[in-house]
């Protein structure tokens, strides 16, 4: 199927950094809702929208980062960047997502003491309401598309059950790996085609050398840090370690921020907890916390200064885990065996969506009728009416406003 421009659906042509740029700085500006909500915008816009790749080839994305540590909301976008425009590409769109969050929690590091208490405000809840919506649309549309037969289906619920069960990074890994084992053990002849071809502007050659890099950094940034006696110098290496550590993103690396700010005295724990209500009423990634340790953290460098060295190092290991995976994970996914797999593992990212969709983004959204009712207004507008998803969101923030 080719859309206006003679181009085969989900085989995106030579596109400039900018564009990328352009996309994913209004993603990072009306992308409410945490991780999971964060992946059904991306597929409204991506996969919907825009066409630049294909349902199967987001859903095997979604898998591989799931696999990966760090958050993995970022890393898809990271992915799609590197598929769209090379390493430029994934920095742009790492930038225009990450950048809005980084710089409202940097604002509000400076003025702390004047924004007062976010977490009960009624707008966030209406944006709380709005992802319950993107997620539901996300959901069906995958469902439609990666499980649509009795198999794939049955694999998609046992996942969601599973992930529900197990609430953790290691229960969505064990039902991504038991997803690809029932593809393998469920496979039918006409489950056996090829993947769409998906262009890739990386090398194997430079995703070895961004993986040795990755490893590197982790085994060398600790000894660094004992051996001199640079606040600068341990900043990096503590969060670079919480990015490389985590499993599952999102709220999982606060334990790990925690640990590495407060004992030592960087950030006070009431500042931590501050900052993470903030944290909670921003778009964008919840890693972009580690901008507002940075900007408040003590001893120099805090501020701007701060804020840009944790941020940066934080990410770091995501971007060099995708740009250096994602070479070889494509040269991977086209063997037959791994094929066959990943209908099984697509099913499953079907299944983690869904498990996502009840907890957190449902238990959170969904507290009285009047939250039913705008939660299904919302996805009325979004399924329907096919209302543009930034609008959605900027209705349900008014409108959570007005029944608070």
């Amino acid at each position: 199927m080719q859309d206006t421009s003679g181009r085969t659906a989900g085989e995106p042509a030579q596109a400039s950094a900018i564009e990328v740029l352009s996309v994913f700085s209004r993603l990072g500006l009306t992308s409410f809702g945490g991780p999971v909500a964060h992946l059904g915008y991306f597929r409204d816009e991506f996969v919907v929208r825009r066409r630049w790749l294909g349902e199967a080839a987001y859903a095997d994305l979604v898998a591989l980062c799931q696999f990966l540590p760090g958050p993995a909301s970022s890393q898809v976008g990271m992915a799609i960047g590197l598929m769209r425009a090379g390493y430029v590409g994934a920095m742009a769109a790492w930038i225009g997502f990450t950048l809005p969050s980084a710089i409202a929690l940097t604002l509000f590091a400076y003025g702390i003491d004047a924004f007062g208490d976010l977490a009960g405000s009624g707008w966030l809840h209406g944006l709380k309401i709005a992802a319950v919506a993107v997620v539901a649309q996300a959901v069906l549309g995958m469902m439609r598309s990666l499980a649509p037969d009795r198999e794939r289906a049955s694999v998609a619920v046992a996942a969601a059950v599973l992930v529900i069960a197990i609430p953790s990074a290691a229960g969505q890994i064990a039902a991504i790996v038991l997803g690809g084992a029932a593809g393998l053990v469920l496979a039918r002849p006409e489950m056996a085609e090829m993947p769409e071809h998906v262009p890739l502007r990386a090398s194997r050659k430079t995703g070895a050398v961004l993986l040795a890099l990755f490893f590197a950094l982790l085994i060398a940034l600790p000894l660094l840090a004992a051996a001199v006696p640079s606040h600068t110098i341990a900043l990096v290496d503590a969060f670079y370690r919480a990015g490389s550590l985590v499993f599952g993103g999102g709220h999982v690396v606060l334990p790990l921020l925690q640990a590495a700010v407060v004992p030592p005295g960087w950030v006070g724990n009431d500042l931590f907890l501050a900052g993470y209500g903030a944290a909670q009423a921003v778009p964008g990634p919840l890693f972009t916390f580690a901008a507002y340790l940075g900007a408040v953290a003590g001893p120099v460098p805090n501020g701007w200064i701060g804020a840009a060295i944790c941020l940066a190092a934080i990410f770091l290991p995501s971007f060099l885990l995708v740009a250096g995976a994602l070479p070889f994970w494509e040269s991977l996914r086209r063997a037959p065996s791994a094929q066959t797999a990943l209908r099984g593992t697509n099913a499953a990212v079907v299944g983690l969506l869904l498990a996502a969709l009840y907890q957190p983004v449902w238990t959170a959204g969904i507290l009285a009728p009047a939250d039913f009712a705008l939660g299904a207004v919302a996805f009325l507008l979004l399924f329907m009416w096919r209302t543009p998803p930034w609008l959605v969101v900027l209705l349900c923030a008014l409108a959570g406003a007005a029944i608070a």
